[in-house]
């Protein structure tokens, strides 16, 4: 459509709002360096999905299949080539400028050619005893074609040859084994200075040692990476069950195409043109010339040698619950809504715990998506099974590059006697719900949660999110109805039947359409009318043309969209009375939050739901409206916030320039900070009360 911005051109500008964080002095130089980590990380999962999607699209031809078609793809990614190399220029410049002040504050990186001899001493000998025996050098130009290269390592392609004859030479191919040792190795230094040197540094540096059965003299090595399709491909095969097809498509996403191949720009050009050939690129694909340094999404576990060191603000438990043993006491008595990573993700740890406990408890269900390595909900969970209550985890296997862990949590569940249920074909379970149930007397008690995040103790540290923690009979009401659904997936009555959640696909779409023309009503009658929307992503076609309906009707709009902005919302004409910011700051902005006037009877949501056609119309989202004043007060105040922002804020105009907020009002509002402070001072406010 020709008023809307492409998908994926919009979410190369978030990257480079990314990239302004990696940028800004401001921030502390590890930061700085994790943000090019970040970058890094986002550019692989954009290759291996978006880009990966984009080839399909052109080789469907128009066909529609299961995906949403660009109307022009192969244009797309023309454009996408531009961007990534225009970008991939800046965050050079960038490294290059950290680099700088790194060694201002006497932390070097070091390569294999700037060693001191204690430092090859010791390099030689970590070599030897670590290094050595996780290394295989494959001389590939006696194989018939490349082996299987990882797609999240990184390699080095080595040329050998003799002082007086630099064409007799033979190609190499090292994996570097960062998975191993990490990427960062620490040297000895003297004079409070800091040497780091990388592994394949130190690789680089026992390359004679390692090939000295060729009598070889003289050794070059570039780095490079390849990035491949990770579209998981599920087949028909009516004999394989469910999860057979997902290891299936897991073991054929190692082998996908690649869809970009990234290199050391100094790499020499017969090793180059041999690597494009034995994996079928031309010089059409996406061929990135980069720096000496490669996959960067390490550098967010940089070391911490730096004498600035970051002190973040520590959670704290919500103050309804600092007060209380239990925190099923509370929410038995009135909601509470989390604020995350503000508050403690703690108590949704510790309500699962109480429940795994209480000899009351009967059962309890819940949704994952994405989990933590180590994860406390599972173990609660387990521990509920052992206590005799009935668990059933609606775990998706499908989670994007959490597939593998799902099917192993998948296993140890079951292996506890937990019911696993692991979705449907063509809908992915997205929703974050819970509904725990206990027995008093004659009576049943329910209460549980509705969440805008994964139920992930590691990403909650750093994710912004919210979670409603209530006993409402409503909306417990309509989770036991989405569990019925999901465990009987036949009967779509059950999902149709929900009353005071939004529910996808059946009827968030209608019910948001609904509210935006309420909007659309009051302000053509002459009434206030206003939308506050925040979002990761909005890029839903007919959800958009309503928000057009809306600003040329008069209805003034606020969006807070931290990602992909399809909307062209800079048109001159509604400047006044719209606006659309994002937020990239040291908390990923993840949390739905959806405010509509409403001709004075405000309705107000936390969701699980973006506004994108996968979402609303292919997965199961749900939405709960915030009916307590007070917590709805909470939102709208967290929200003006943001919208103040004038620190970490950027405009989201068509030409998607990412100029920050012009900070002309006397105070700098840096949001998650003011968040930080209005929530905390709620706590002490609560505290000096003796509640």
């Amino acid at each position: 459509m020709k008023n809307l911005i492409p998908r994926d051109v919009s979410w190369l500008s978030f990257n480079a709002r990314v990239l302004q964080e990696a940028a800004d002095p401001t921030v502390p130089l590890r930061e700085r360096i994790r943000f090019l980590g970040i970058h890094s990380n986002n550019m692989d999962e954009f290759f291996r999905v978006r880009v990966a999607t984009l080839k399909r699209m052109i080789q469907l031809g128009g066909k529609k299949g299961n995906m949403h078609l660009e109307t022009n793809p192969g244009q797309i990614l023309d454009e996408i080539q531009t961007i990534v190399l225009s970008q991939q220029n800046e965050f050079n410049r960038i490294w290059q400028d950290i680099l700088k002040e790194m060694q201002q504050q006497n932390i070097f990186l070091i390569d294999e050619k700037k060693l001191n001899k204690t430092q090859q001493q010791f390099v030689r000998t970590f070599f030897e005893e670590e290094v050595r025996s996780n290394i295989i050098p494959l001389m590939i130009e006696s194989l018939p074609q490349l082996p299987y290269l990882r797609e999240k390592s990184i390699y080095l392609g080595v040329v050998m040859h003799t002082e007086d004859s630099a064409y007799n030479q033979k190609y190499a191919l090292i994996e570097v084994p960062s998975r191993i040792f990490g990427r960062f190795i620490q040297l000895p230094a003297t004079d409070g200075q800091q040497h780091i040197i990388l592994l394949e540094d130190v690789i680089r540096f026992n390359l004679p040692y390692i090939f000295s059965y060729f009598n070889y003299t003289k050794f070059e090595s570039y780095i490079f990476k390849v990035t491949k399709d990770a579209e998981l491909d599920i087949d028909n095969d009516i004999t394989t069950s469910f999860v057979q097809k997902i290891e299936k498509g897991i073991r054929n996403r190692r082998i996908g195409k690649p869809t970009r191949f990234v290199f050391d720009k100094e790499m020499d050009s017969g090793l180059l043109e041999y690597l494009m050939k034995k994996l079928n690129l031309s010089r059409k694909d996406n061929i990135i010339p980069g720096g000496r340094i490669h996959n960067f999404r390490h550098f967010m576990d940089f070391p911490d040698v730096f004498a600035q060191k970051k002190v973040r603000r520590g959670s704290f438990t919500h103050p309804a619950l600092a007060t209380s043993m239990r925190v099923t006491d509370v929410i038995l008595k009135h909601d509470v809504l989390l604020h995350f990573p503000y508050h403690s993700f703690n108590s949704v740890i510790d309500l699962l715990r109480e429940a795994a406990m209480d000899p009351e408890v009967v059962s309890i269900q819940i949704t994952a998506y994405r989990l933590a390595s180590n994860s406390k909900i599972i173990n609660a969970l387990i521990n509920a099974s052992r206590n005799g209550k009935s668990v059933v985890v609606m775990l998706e296997l499908r989670a994007r590059f959490d597939e593998e862990p799902n099917l192993m949590w998948k296993q140890v569940l079951e292996e506890e006697g937990v019911k696993v249920l692991i979705g449907m074909p063509n809908v992915k379970v997205h929703a974050k719900i819970c509904v725990i149930k206990k027995r008093t007397g004659n009576k049943i008690i329910q209460y549980g949660f509705v969440s805008t995040g994964n139920l992930n103790e590691k990403t909650a540290r750093v994710y912004a999110d919210e979670c409603m923690l209530t006993s409402n009979r409503n909306v417990m009401a309509d989770i036991n109805r989405i569990f019925k659904y999901l465990e009987n997936p036949s009967k779509p009555k059950y999902l149709s039947s929900c009353k005071t959640l939004m529910v996808c696909p059946v009827n968030m779409r209608r019910q948001l359409t609904q509210l935006v023309n309420t909007e659309i009503k009051n302000a053509k009658a002459g009434k206030k009318a206003s939308i506050i929307l925040k979002l990761n992503s909005l890029s839903d076609p007919q959800m958009i043309e309503e928000i057009y309906e809306a600003a040329n009707s008069g209805v003034e709009l606020h969006f807070i969209v931290r990602g992909i902005c399809c909307a062209k919302l800079g048109s001159k004409k509604w400047h006044k009375r719209v606006s659309a910011i994002s937020i990239v700051d040291e908390y990923l902005e993840h949390s739905r939050i959806l405010i509509f006037h409403h001709g004075g009877k405000e309705k107000i949501f936390i969701s699980s739901a973006d506004w994108m056609l996968r979402n609303l119309d292919h997965r199961i989202e749900a939405a709960i409206p915030i009916k307590n004043k007070t917590l709805g007060n909470e939102l709208k105040d967290i929200l003006s916030i943001q919208l103040q922002d004038n620190v970490k804020a950027r405009i989201l105009d068509n030409e998607l320039q990412n100029h920050y907020v012009p900070s002309t009002a006397k105070k700098r509002v840096r949001s998650q900070i003011e968040i930080y402070n209005y929530l905390n001072k709620k706590m002490k406010t609560v505290e000096a009360r003796g509640d």
